[in-house]
């Protein structure tokens, strides 16, 4: 059939946004390269001009670097057009990637919020506040069994503070006494020594300083 009828053509794809920014940044490239070209030509216009003196060769030269000039400007001018379309383009892309992520950001915030809903649809506030006083309850009644385990047997509640302190002062007139049947003891002479070393006299002391 195709033979017949023919066959349309593929369609090529449009240019997305991203390619017309190349494609015109190419062109401001191209554009630039012959802007440099035509400042040579200047420079070497001005050049000859200074060596040249005033007549017909001189006005010819001027005139040619008159045309140089006016199509620099030119050039120029597209430059200019090229660089704000171009920033134009930019400045769409980034609005629309912004709005593309705006999008995807609200479609992310929105499934959270269903799935919040979801999860706390299954929550029952009335069982959470019952569990909450049977834990209460339970830790008093812990408390109670704790204390009741922790008292003590056998011993008075009032205890009179004159009592002990007299009980203390007891004890303190004990340590005193070891003490000094300690002290007694050391200055006692043992049971195996017959008689008590003898002190020395001075008498004694000078006599033994005057045999030495």
């Amino acid at each position: 059939m195709n033979r017949f009828f023919g066959s349309s053509a593929p369609k090529n794809p449009k240019p997305s946004l991203q390619d017309a920014i190349t494609s015109t940044d190419a062109r401001i490239g191209t554009i630039e390269v012959k802007v440099r070209k035509l400042d040579a030509e200047l420079a070497r216009y001005k050049e000859q001009l200074s060596k040249l003196r005033n007549g017909p060769g001189k006005d010819a030269v001027q005139q040619r670097a008159l045309r140089t000039l006016r199509q620099k400007k030119l050039y120029e001018g597209q430059i200019a057009q090229l660089a704000q379309q171009s920033f134009n383009m930019e400045s769409a892309a980034m609005t629309t990637d912004n709005l593309r992520n705006t999008m995807a950001t609200f479609d992310a915030m929105q499934t959270a919020n269903k799935e919040l809903r979801k999860q706390y649809g299954k929550i029952d506030i009335d069982k959470i506040e019952n569990m909450q006083f049977e834990m209460e309850e339970l830790l008093e009644q812990a408390n109670e069994v704790q204390e009741t385990l922790g008292r003590s047997y056998a011993v008075p509640d009032e205890l009179d503070e004159a009592d002990l302190e007299a009980e203390l002062d007891a004890l303190a007139l004990e340590e005193e006494e070891e003490g000094s049947s300690y002290l007694a003891d050391l200055n006692k002479v043992p049971d195996f020594v017959d008689e008590a070393p003898l002190e020395e006299t001075p008498s004694r002391q000078e006599a033994v300083k005057t045999t030495a």
